[in-house]
């Protein structure tokens, strides 16, 4: 006795195909999230070289070695990165632990805040540093 197995999933064919789940946008997020968290593998080590030499020095070699501008872009992708995994993370979260459809939806509007200030703040933080002002 053969067990047809098309019908025992509630997912069409052409849904298992492009991969979109009941939110249309999972596969998205889980390619982006893989990929801001390779960009972070590789900028890991010059940004750990970065912060090893800032170690012990005040503000003026602070601006010394971040007004390189290799290092500048070095440590603002680094914070583009990370801002937008975090980002990406905590909403994956909330989308799937908090069940009240207002709260989720507050929840997730803060989180895109939040991420856009700490990465905004940071950026400006290397800029300013980096231009001496």
């Amino acid at each position: 006795m053969s067990v047809d197995t098309s019908k025992a999933s509630i997912r069409t064919s052409l849904k298992r195909v492009r991969g979109l789940g009941s939110a249309h946008h999972g596969t998205s997020d889980f390619f982006r999230q893989r990929l801001t968290a390779i960009a972070m593998i590789l900028l890991f080590v010059p940004v750990i070289v970065v912060i090893l030499s800032l170690l012990g020095r005040n503000q003026a070699g602070a601006a010394a070695i971040l007004g390189s501008p290799l290092v500048a872009v070095v440590m603002i992708l680094f914070i583009i990165a990370s801002v937008w995994h975090m980002k990406i993370g905590m909403q994956v979260v909330l989308e799937d632990y908090v069940t009240d459809e207002k709260a989720k939806l507050a929840a997730i509007i803060a989180n895109n805040f939040f991420s856009a200030a700490v990465g905004l703040a940071s950026i400006y933080a290397i800029i300013k540093l980096s231009s001496g002002v």
